[in-house]
């Protein structure tokens, strides 16, 4: 792999400490572009996270790019509202519409990058007819939800298949990957073919935050 591959961190702030959720974005500003930002429902995940509020009281607060999330299963009532109060991506999971390519046009229109994430029992090959459309597709390498899981076994060889196609068809699309992310699987993630990894509590279980982002950079060697 050529040592001019480039890659971003985007610290999710599902592991953040919402007791004082800015002083913790504050910790990753200029470490990091990108600002993960799960929303849940209790639904599509067992686990209910926060939504358009939290995002319309932080987006004052930062330049960052807001990395939005969407685990939900009516993404297509919410995007225009996540929207106005300040996404810069929206990722929906593919396995939550019936028609894909009519949600990532929404999200176009309303200005906005438009991602597709695919759960880890999805097969790969049900978001190639999308690829040349996106800005982003999210691999999820543990079962969302919920945080601090193992990075799993058949994360790689998906990701390698996604880069494969995408490289192929000629799709720019980031291709990203969220859990399980650390110094230990990083660098297998990015050997795989990731460009935007999303690290929670690699990142914000420690107690200097920027520097949990430089390590986990540090720890790719290509």
């Amino acid at each position: 792999m050529s040592s001019d591959v480039k890659f971003e961190i985007a610290p999710s702030i599902l592991s953040a400490d919402f007791c004082c959720l800015l002083d913790e974005i504050k910790q990753v500003e200029g470490h990091a572009k990108y600002l993960h930002i799960d929303v849940m429902d209790g639904h599509y995940v067992p686990n209910i996270s926060f939504g358009i509020p939290v995002i319309n009281k932080i987006r004052p607060h930062t330049d960052m790019i807001f990395d939005v999330h969407l685990m939900i299963t009516n993404p297509e009532e919410f995007v225009e509202k996540f929207a106005k109060v300040g996404a810069d991506a929206i990722t929906f999971h593919i396995e939550c519409t019936d028609d894909p390519k009519a949600l990532i046009d929404k999200i176009h229109s309303l200005g906005k990058k438009a991602g597709i994430a695919i759960h880890p029992d999805t097969p790969v090959e049900k978001v190639f007819p999308y690829l040349k459309d996106l800005e982003i597709v999210l691999l999820m390498s543990v079962i969302p939800g919920l945080g601090g899981q193992k990075f799993m076994e058949d994360a790689p060889s998906r990701l390698k298949a996604i880069r494969e196609e995408l490289d192929r068809v000629g799709s720019k699309a980031l291709l990203s990957v969220d859990g399980g992310i650390h110094t230990q699987t990083i660098e297998t993630a990015v050997k795989s073919g990731a460009r935007l990894l999303v690290a929670g509590s690699a990142v914000f279980d420690t107690p200097d935050h920027g520097k949990a982002v430089e390590d986990l950079i540090c720890a790719v060697k290509l």
